[in-house]
């Protein structure tokens, strides 16, 4: 290559390089937006090359750059990294937007989806069954249940106190020991665990009172504090297995003894997202087929197209790709599904500086404190650092829909910039108001149970 072509090259080059660090898009959207996005390549975490993974979609360049609003406080704001943002009132005016048609990464916001689709399946008092069978018989006289014991569930959230639960009904049926196996289907699951036959055998341990721990029965005193049930107990619950635990499916031959079921789903469902339980989350998807189906159950119901609300997961790991203004159709689809049965988003999500969990300690000044309520989404090294935030912000003129897609740059920083950013939002609607909430203990909520006999139809809560 010649001394002068070269040198062209490079001037060429470099001119393109100031002008990607020197021109922020005057606007989000129209040519100008379109000319300045660029594609990247988008892989799984170990570089696979899945085609279905290996994707491109378009985002900001990394500059700094001001969205469009009205709003000249708001439009003068520096925004960091690869970010998408839209801010509407709830007729549909908009506040702010930056780059609401471009693809990110919203993390944990995919929760958000996975709640909609298992609400509008299922409703939001729906109970995860886990049934108690045998192939045996019970002799009361002696407490011993001679044969096997089965249990059937897929219930997320199903824990120690739950184990407990089951012994309590077993001796109230007359059962204190069982000589044979305890069998568990391959759906079982207890604390989050996502091996069934390691469950069964925590479920085996904890029904056994010689082998409780201490810490178990203290899980135990607290569910009946918080369910209430104090009154209901007589003695201490307690199974001995005398077989071995096992993993098998079910015959269809067995004798129904007991259901247990779960709290309600919207209260599973505000668990999930205060804490942004990924295993709950995944748990919940499978219920509707998982992420694909869980993406197209939005898709048609909230309107928006596939290339606009693409997931990998049911929790937001790994690869998802979102855009704001989809991820806004979301937010509008499940307020109306709350609206229909009487519910409102703090039914479901966190409300910010009052309820347990992710958004604990943002917003919880005495001035900010129950004025916005929305879920958050963090990845520390996927895409190089992904934080979002979505939801609802209350002020005194007002309530807001919001969303903020943060990629590639400090999580640290972008949660600074939103919790900033928010409040500035409030700031031009006359300030923060604090929404009309009665919190309830989390545990209170999970405490919801009940376990319902077969002959009688009646239910034990």
């Amino acid at each position: 290559m010649s001394v002068v072509l070269l040198a062209a090259v490079l001037t060429f080059l470099g001119s393109i390089s100031l002008y990607a660090q020197s021109s922020p898009p005057a606007t989000s959207s129209g040519p100008a937006q379109k000319q300045l996005l660029q594609d990247i390549k988008v892989y799984r975490d170990d570089n696979s090359s899945d085609p279905l993974v290996k994707k491109t979609s378009s985002v900001a360049p990394v500059v700094a750059n001001r969205a469009a609003s009205p709003y000249p406080v708001l439009a003068d704001v520096d925004i960091p990294g690869y970010s998408g943002i839209l801010v509407q009132t709830l007729d549909g005016k908009t506040v702010v937007d930056n780059y609401s048609n471009a693809a990110f990464n919203p993390a944990s916001n995919v929760k958000l989806a996975t709640a909609y689709a298992v609400l509008k399946t299922f409703g939001p008092d729906y109970r995860f069954p886990t049934s108690v069978y045998t192939d045996g018989t019970i002799d009361r006289t002696t407490g011993t249940l001679t044969g096997n014991v089965y249990i059937a569930g897929r219930d997320p959230i199903f824990g120690y106190e739950h184990a407990v639960r089951l012994a309590t009904e077993l001796n109230r049926l007359g059962v204190t020991n069982v000589t044979g196996n305890l069998i568990v289907t391959d759906t079982f699951s207890m604390n989050y665990n996502g091996s069934a036959l390691r469950s069964g055998q925590t479920l085996a341990a904890a029904m056994d009172a010689s082998k409780r721990s201490a810490g178990v029965t203290k899980i135990w005193l607290n569910y009946l504090s918080n369910s209430g049930k104090f009154s209901q107990m007589s003695g201490v619950p307690t199974v001995t297995l005398g077989g071995t635990v096992l993993m098998q499916p079910i015959s269809s031959n067995l004798r129904l003894l007991f259901t247990h079921e779960s709290a309600p789903l919207r209260e599973i469902i505000k668990v999930t997202l205060c804490y942004s339980n990924n295993f709950m989350a995944e748990r919940l998807g499978e219920m509707v087929g998982g992420p694909d189906a869980v993406a197209r159950i939005v898709q048609l119901n909230a309107g928006v197209q596939p290339s606009e609300f693409y997931l990998q997961t049911s929790s937001g790991l790994g690869i998802n790709r979102v855009t704001p203004s989809s991820m806004m159709k979301l937010l509008r689809s499940l307020r109306s599904e709350l609206a229909r049965n009487k519910m409102t988003f703090a039914d479901i999500m966190p409300v910010a500086g009052i309820d347990k969990g992710t958004l604990e300690s943002r917003f919880d000044t005495d001035f900010s404190k129950g004025s916005v309520v929305g879920k958050t989404g963090t990845l520390g090294q996927t895409d190089g650092g992904v934080s979002s935030l979505a939801g609802e912000i209350s002020t005194r003129n007002g309530k807001l829909l919001f969303v903020v897609f943060n990629m590639h740059g400090s999580v640290s920083r972008f949660r600074s910039f939103q919790n900033n950013y928010i409040s500035l939002i409030q700031g031009q609607f006359g300030g923060p108001a604090q929404m009309t909430y009665n919190p309830i203990s989390l545990d209170v909520r999970l405490a919801r149970s009940r376990v319902t006999f077969p002959e009688a139809q009646t239910a034990s809560n």
